[in-house]
């Protein structure tokens, strides 16, 4: 089964972009399904958890619906949690 990586985000987010070009880069070497989240875009569709919950550090990283790092790519972390 694929892990899930996802990363929760928003528009004129440059630190996000950075996250979301460095995970794309990851996913196939490390085998794991990225789905992207514009938080913003969640809230507007009534979706306002993300938001409320996430929406002042972000980016943040979620592994299987776990936060697994925030403001940036743990990459050595997240290369031993899949790994493992």
């Amino acid at each position: 089964m694929d892990r899930q990586v996802e990363l929760l985000t928003r528009q004129g987010c440059p630190m996000c972009a950075a996250a979301a070009t460095q995970l794309a880069g990851l996913a196939g070497e490390l085998g794991f399904v990225l789905a992207v989240t514009d938080v913003d875009d969640a809230a507007r569709e009534g979706r306002t958890a993300l938001r409320a919950e996430y929406g002042d550090r972000l980016p943040v990283v979620l592994l299987d619906g776990a936060e697994h790092s925030y403001w940036e790519v743990d990459e050595p972390r997240l290369r031993a949690d899949l790994a493992g």
